[in-house]
């Protein structure tokens, strides 16, 4: 399976993996899976601790996310513009990224959120 992480999920495979239910830490562990981080969800965890919203450290994330053994997956071109085709059920731009790239890379987005569901989001908690 190719699963994509909101920034939520990164957050807490990392600092807190407690926070996760036993079958998705499962499925992220999973040697099988391949697990994509989108630059996305470091862009807005570095924004955050920025203006000091959460508390994360981030000096090498880069460095963790590579160690892990996950997969970058940049923004590309084709994402930015396929953003505007999306209805507006909320205004989180990270969020409407996660949406589009999770569609058209086939990824299963793994999110605790509701509102991607709206976004016909192929999504995973339980």
């Amino acid at each position: 399976m190719r699963l994509l992480l909101d920034t939520h999920v990164l957050i807490w495979t990392l600092s807190d993996p407690g926070q996760l239910p036993d079958a998705l830490r499962a499925a992220i562990e999973a040697p099988s899976n391949v697990v994509y981080v989108s630059a996305a969800s470091v862009w807005e965890i570095a924004i955050k601790a920025a203006i000091g919203k959460i508390d994360f450290p981030a000096e090498d994330f880069p460095g963790a996310i590579a160690e892990i053994g996950f997969m970058e997956l940049p923004v590309t071109v084709a994402h930015a513009h396929a953003v505007r085709g999306l209805p507006q059920h909320h205004r989180d731009p990270f969020d409407r990224m996660l949406a589009v790239q999770s569609s058209i890379e086939k990824l299963t987005l793994i999110t605790k959120d509701p509102v991607f569901t709206l976004y016909g989001t192929k999504t995973m908690w339980r």
